[in-house]
């Protein structure tokens, strides 16, 4: 499954609203961990049908950014069922990612 490119006008139902867990990956362009992490997030995204994986660039989306109170990035967050189930701040290893979700 691809990544999904997430907004403000599209997250209530991408991920509010998803019958499947949802990671959300905050990110920018310019963030070397970032940059690190992206490749990891692809991976995951097309070896897992199961789960919805979706990006948001915090510099497009500051008001998603505040609202979750970003305050580093990568953050990594994990809903399941509509609501916040797991966050985590940094880069982090593809099987530490997947163990957040499950």
């Amino acid at each position: 499954m691809k990544e999904i490119e997430l907004t403000y006008s599209n997250f209530e139902e991408e991920v509010l609203n998803s019958d499947k867990p949802v990671l959300v990956d905050f990110w920018a362009t310019w963030c070397g961990p970032c940059r690190m992490l992206g490749p990891v997030i692809a991976q995951i995204a097309e070896e897992n049908d199961d789960i919805k994986v979706c990006k948001v660039n915090v510099d497009n989306e500051p008001q998603l950014a505040q609202q979750f109170n970003i305050t580093g990035i990568p953050t990594v967050l994990v809903f399941k069922n509509g609501l916040l189930a797991e966050k985590s701040v940094g880069f982090r290893p593809k099987q530490q990612i997947l163990d957040l979700i499950k």
